[in-house]
């Protein structure tokens, strides 16, 4: 049985262009593009070599398999200081006056503040740190992480952290001037093109803090996190 899928864009499209059946643009489905058609088009996509702005142009990826209990690796990711640990330059975090609000240093920007609020749901393992330097108002830089449970996808216990960074605009031009430290050097966005090796970096640096933990019996949270 085929089921009415994609019947109104289609009846739209063709109603557009007067009638016919011509296929909605951008669109491959074997019904239009069959296999001998499909084949040299996906093959163009492997390319041997891949421009740098096609790999870090609007986004950011990098994943890796963890040695750690999905539900135990959230709670770490879940509580915004464990960033203390496991990213390259965030330090020294703090409370603010605001509710799940949170204030730290970025070194990479000498004494720059970032600003981080923690939303993580439970039950589909996202975290998601919404981030901004210099000010709390806008969390504009937005990090998009979820732990799968490898026993699923690789059939053997662990997690799958999976991450994702979405280039803002204002990674391109600082959109509060007047808030950074005055003769700071270099703005965030100037780091973009670095972001898919630093996030790896960061990522090494998680997997083997939950692994050693997990491997040697210690809770994957620690104690002064739960103060």
């Amino acid at each position: 049985m085929t089921l009415p899928a994609l019947e109104d864009i289609a009846a739209h499209h063709n109603h557009q262009i007067g009638g016919g059946t011509d296929p909605i643009p951008g669109l491959m489905r074997i019904e239009t593009s069959p296999r001998e058609k499909a084949t040299p088009v996906l093959m163009e996509m492997i390319h041997a070599v891949y421009p740098h702005d096609e790999v870090f142009g609007e986004f950011c990826t990098v994943n890796d398999y963890i040695d750690c209990p999905p539900d135990a690796l959230f709670d770490y990711l879940a509580d915004t200081r464990s960033l203390e640990e496991w990213t390259y330059s965030l330090r020294g975090f703090t409370r603010t006056e605001e509710d799940g609000l949170w204030l730290a240093y970025d070194r990479l920007g000498t004494e720059t503040e970032i600003y981080t609020r923690t939303v993580a749901n439970r039950d589909a393992r996202t975290v998601d740190y919404h981030c901004a330097w210099d000010q709390g108002k806008h969390l504009w830089m937005i990090y998009l992480m979820r732990v799968v449970d490898a026993q699923v996808v690789f059939n053997k216990p662990g997690s799958v952290v999976l991450w994702t960074n979405c280039h803002h605009p204002f990674y391109d031009e600082n959109p509060y001037p007047d808030a950074a430290p005055p003769q700071r050097p270099v703005w965030v966005g100037d780091f973009w093109d670095m972001f898919g090796a630093g996030h790896l970096l960061e990522l090494k640096n998680l997997k083997a803090i939950a692994e050693y933990r997990h491997r040697n019996g210690l809770p994957i949270t620690p104690d002064w996190m739960r103060e």
